[in-house]
Order: C-alpha cells, then structure tokens, then sequence
C-alpha cells in the first residue's frame, strides 16, 4: 500500500504575504480552495483577490492563500485532522448547514486535493484558475529540480533558479502580476 500523499502550503519567499490579502501560513495542509469563489462576481475581482482566485490553493488551518504546495507524506490522522480543520471553517464561517454537512464537503476537498498528489515526495505544484462559460476550471502545474548537468544544478551555481518551468502544448492566456503595484497598494484596491 502507497503511502497517503497531501499538498502542504509552501513559501519559498516572501511573495506570498503582499500578494494575498490572507496568506496562508507555511506548512499547512493545503486543498484548491475554488468553493470560496463559488458565490462571487469572478468577473468584478481585482487586486489581491483577483490574485487570490487566479493561483492561491488554501490552507485548511487558516484559509489563507499560498501560490505553491509541497507533496508530503501524511498520516491518516493528519487526513483527518485536515478534514476537520476545514469543516469547523466550512461550518462556522462559511455556512454550511451543519457539522456533518461540512465534514462531507471538506472531506471531498481534501480527497480531490490528494489526488493531485501522484507525485514524487517533495514535488512542488502551482495552479491557475480560470472561469469558464460560468464555471471554475484549475490548470495545476509540476516545478522541477534542475537536474545534474544543468546550469544552475550545481554548488557554483547556487544562485540559479532552484525549479525550471516545464513547457506545456495546452495554450493559456498569459496573465502578469503587477507586484510593484500591489507592493504600494496593500489593500488590493
């Protein structure tokens, strides 16, 4: 029997705090976290929630947002824990109807969020979400070690990029992030 994988939040700087209104902290066991834009104008979103919407899995102990995750080994009580960390959100701060409803709907979170973790341990994994003919679609993403014999791979060159992006055939819009702008403007606004 494979070993049970999860995503984690992970920060490899600082980015995420300026980026998200609320970022998630580091370490956290992580779902995509699309059911918090279920009931919004995706169109009207600008600023930090925009950012928030096109790329930020959630961690289930805060709800905050983190750009990357990490898949990590896990134990069925640590599922387990996840699945209530988010129900207790999913009942107390988002309304749903009760505990045992909430238990089901963050358990169904939790079980898609492991299922993107057929990965190696330690394979780090970006999202961008888009809306489409009036439903949320997620595009998830593999960042790589540079492997031995690549620029970069080695001690001299310890200040290359520690990932390389692999290049995929599926076309998508290209979107830019203005972090100098979200930088002097905080709020989002």
């Amino acid at each position: 029997m494979s070993a049970l994988r999860l995503p984690r939040t992970l920060r490899l700087d600082p980015s995420d705090t300026f980026v998200f209104a609320h970022p998630a902290e580091p370490g956290e066991w992580a779902v995509t976290g699309s059911f918090l834009f279920w009931d919004q104008d995706l169109d009207a979103l600008e600023g930090k929630s925009r950012a928030a919407f096109r790329s930020g899995f959630v961690g289930v102990t805060s709800l905050g947002f983190s750009t990357l995750v990490v898949v990590s080994e896990a134990t069925e009580a640590e599922r387990d824990a996840a699945v209530e960390d988010l129900a207790r959100h999913l009942h107390e701060r988002l309304g749903a109807p009760d505990r045992d409803a909430a238990r089901a709907a963050a358990r169904e979170e939790v079980e898609f969020a492991a299922s993107l973790c057929n990965l190696a341990v330690g394979s780090v994994v970006a999202m961008h979400r888009t809306a489409r003919n009036g439903e949320i679609a997620e595009a998830f993403r593999t960042l790589h070690q540079r492997e031995a014999g690549l620029p970069g791979a080695d001690r001299l060159h310890a200040h290359a990029r520690a990932f390389h992006f692999v290049e995929t055939d599926e076309a998508e819009p290209e979107e830019r992030a203005d972090l100098i702008g979200l930088a002097r403007n905080p709020s989002g606004t």
